[in-house]
């Protein structure tokens, strides 16, 4: 068995859809499956030591039991031959799910729930998961889709290489193709040389355009050569970044971004690119860090 996929439940429909997500991973992963649901007490300051949940009649107990039991024969019944362990921790539940990721190589997520996730896309916690996780995060929102590509951002950063391996291996493992898409402004991408040195700097769209194509090539080229069976179409867009990834996700498998980027995807898990993706992307979403960000 090669690792581990974890994923976040708390008993509502969006963290049901992300078992089912990630029980799919495990299989093609070859991979156990650990669902994990973290508790805090209602009045969210749980008591020191080992965590009792209570009588095994008890109430919570039985909620938990319930709740984590249904997830398990979710994971089981949309990939029987998976291994499946399951946990239920005391903590905050984005540092419970931190924590886990040390010793997974992807945790799945549900954008929407309700107990210890609720809110879970809501202001800064999913940023914190995908900033702090330490493997890659995949937030399963919208419909999902049995077909479509796996579309990848890239930018050209080194930052942004695991991201664009991530992407290729999932679209790999589905046997799928994968949508490279790089957006730039005039304002963000890099000025050319100039022809000569007595002319000045004008509006040379068409050589910054074929510095984008290249830049989109040469950041695929080594992976292309490790994924030969992977089908990649390139897509350049003179455009906002958003809007490019957002449009590319109506008819994508799953969204693909590095955590930190530079030119087009600068800040990319710090500003309003990540924001539009996590809440309006029409597909999952997996946001991957860069190598300081694995373990």
């Amino acid at each position: 068995m090669a690792g581990r996929v974890v994923v976040g439940v708390d008993g509502s429909a969006s963290g049901l859809a992300a078992v089912e997500v990630a029980a799919r991973e495990a299989r093609l992963r070859d991979a156990e499956l650990r669902v994990v649901h973290a508790f805090l007490w209602p009045a969210m300051h749980p008591p020191p030591g080992p965590f009792p949940l209570g009588p095994p009649a008890g109430g919570v107990r039985n909620t938990v039991e319930h709740l984590v039991a249904e997830a398990v024969k979710r994971a089981k019944t949309t990939e029987a031959e998976i291994q499946v362990s399951h946990a239920v921790v005391t903590g905050e539940p984005l540092k419970v799910l931190e924590a886990q990721s040390r010793a997974a190589e992807l945790v799945v997520v549900g954008s929407r729930g309700m107990g210890g996730f609720a809110g879970l896309l809501a202001g800064s916690t999913a940023v914190h998961l995908a900033v702090h996780g330490r493997c890659p995060v995949l937030v399963v929102r919208e419909e999902l889709r049995a077909d479509g590509p796996v579309v990848v951002g890239v930018d050209g950063s080194a930052a942004g290489e695991k991201a664009v391996d991530f992407a290729f291996t999932e679209a790999a493992l589905h046997g799928t193709g994968l949508m490279a898409v790089h957006a730039w402004t005039m304002g963000s991408a890099p000025r050319p040389a100039a022809r000569d040195a007595s002319v000045r700097y004008t509006n040379r769209s068409a050589d910054l355009a074929q510095g984008e194509e290249r830049l989109l090539a040469e950041a695929l080229a080594g992976h292309r050569e490790r994924y030969p069976d992977v089908t990649v179409r390139q897509e350049v867009v003179h455009g906002g970044t958003r809007e490019a990834l957002i449009e590319a996700s109506r008819s994508a498998r799953l969204m693909v971004v590095g955590a930190r980027g530079r030119g087009g995807f600068a800040g990319l898990l710090l500003g309003s690119v990540s924001q539009a993706l996590l809440h309006h992307a029409h597909c999952p979403v997996a946001v991957v860090r860069g190598a300081e960000g694995h373990h």
